[in-house]
């Protein structure tokens, strides 16, 4: 294997291969990229952690074709840290590669091509759907960080997409809070899915990296999906298991509804939670009462109390949360004017877009202590 390309051009695919570099595996294979130069110009450069696969093609000057395994760290650093111009790539014996520009030069160990794992091909595929890359990061933005981080809870860590014909919903709940996104879709065809937060971020920053990607085409089986965004493709397992039933969880309607400004709201709770006793959930104190809305929260450190004008209609309540939770929440929201509905002091309080049903999002209550 012999070629030359442009260091920029290498060193942004490397960045985007290598998140499916397995970080704790004991098989030293697993945190190496493999590298396949083409008669037709191009070199793929592929890395997996046996969960997901990324492939990336670029363009290149190829002189030998052939193939070598390098490591991903290693290798990444020394093409990330040499000038922009072009670089020279030669595989030699004893899985030896050459790393070369005008002023530096480089022999590194590789891996054994043999021991890298093959990534399957596509013949199981049973749907093709074309997507929007800026929906997709937009749904998952807003979904992604509801879903639990702890592997132990399964099915919690993953995101449900459920696609009808003409509508594609996105849904994360982790025990606590719910978050879930609508979006109008030119598809006509119906599919669940679940895959994992992780590797849903893990595409959006693909998407990111890949600008002139406008559409990427999702390929799906029962146990698999495909991603392709431009030149790099990601196949991935999806998720085993049954979604929780989250229609059951989310209430129809409430005793207290309240229009607030976003914006001020999550000033107001950021300052707040400074506060917030640590292990304790982070407690803030929200009380709607007429038209005024007061947040408090206290510690042995002292206490605040913040004071915002608002829209009620229904009930006064007291209630409190976990204020991350909140802020969570606010900060995914692009709307500046949300409702908060609200039931009694220990039911979900759902929060949404004023004039808007394309978020939805639903938060627990954390009982307020007697201080």
């Amino acid at each position: 294997m012999k070629f030359t390309c442009k260091q920029q051009t290498l060193s942004k695919a490397l960045g985007t291969v290598s998140k499916a570099v397995s970080t704790r595996t004991t098989l030293p294979v697993l945190k190496g990229i493999l590298i396949e130069a083409d008669t037709d110009g191009t070199i793929t450069l592929s890395a997996s952690d046996l969960d997901i696969s990324i492939r990336r093609k670029i363009e290149a000057d190829v002189e030998e074709p052939g193939s070598a395994v390098v490591a991903s760290k290693l290798f990444g650093d020394i093409v990330r840290k040499l000038p922009n111009e072009m670089i020279l790539i030669e595989a030699g014996d004893e899985n030896s590669v050459l790393i070369k520009t005008s002023s530096s030069e480089f022999n590194v160990i590789g891996l054994s091509v043999e021991d890298f794992p093959q990534i399957k091909d596509n013949k199981e595929i049973i749907n093709r759907l074309t997507f929007s890359c800026e929906t997709f990061k937009d749904m998952v933005r807003k979904t992604a960080f509801a879903a639990s981080a702890e592997e132990a809870k399964g099915i919690l860590t993953g995101i449900l997409t459920e696609i009808t014909p003409g509508n594609v919903r996105m849904v994360a709940l982790d025990g606590f809070r719910l978050a879930l996104s609508n979006e109008p879709v030119d598809i006509g065809t119906e599919e669940n899915f679940i895959i994992t937060a992780r590797i849903m971020n893990e595409i959006s920053k693909i998407i990111s990296d890949d600008s002139d990607a406008e559409d990427m085409e999702i390929l799906l089986s029962d146990k698999k999906a495909v991603f392709n965004i431009g030149n790099t493709e990601v196949s991935l397992r999806l998720m085993e298991g049954e979604f929780i039933r989250y229609r059951d969880i989310i209430p129809s309607d409430g005793s207290t509804t309240v229009i607030i400004g976003k914006s001020i709201l999550l000033e107001s709770i950021e300052r707040a939670s400074l506060l917030a006793r640590e292990g304790k959930n982070n407690l803030i104190k929200i009380s709607v009462h007429n038209d005024l809305m007061t947040i408090t929260s206290r510690s042995e450190e002292g206490n605040v109390k913040e004071e915002i004008i608002m829209d009620k209609t229904g009930d006064d309540i007291d209630i409190g949360f976990n204020s991350k939770y909140v802020t969570d929440v606010l900060k995914a929201i692009d709307d500046e004017e949300i409702r908060m509905i609200f039931s009694t002091g220990t039911s979900p309080c759902v929060i949404k877009p004023v004039g808007s049903d394309a978020f939805e999002y639903l938060v627990l209550p954390v009982r307020i202590p007697r201080i």
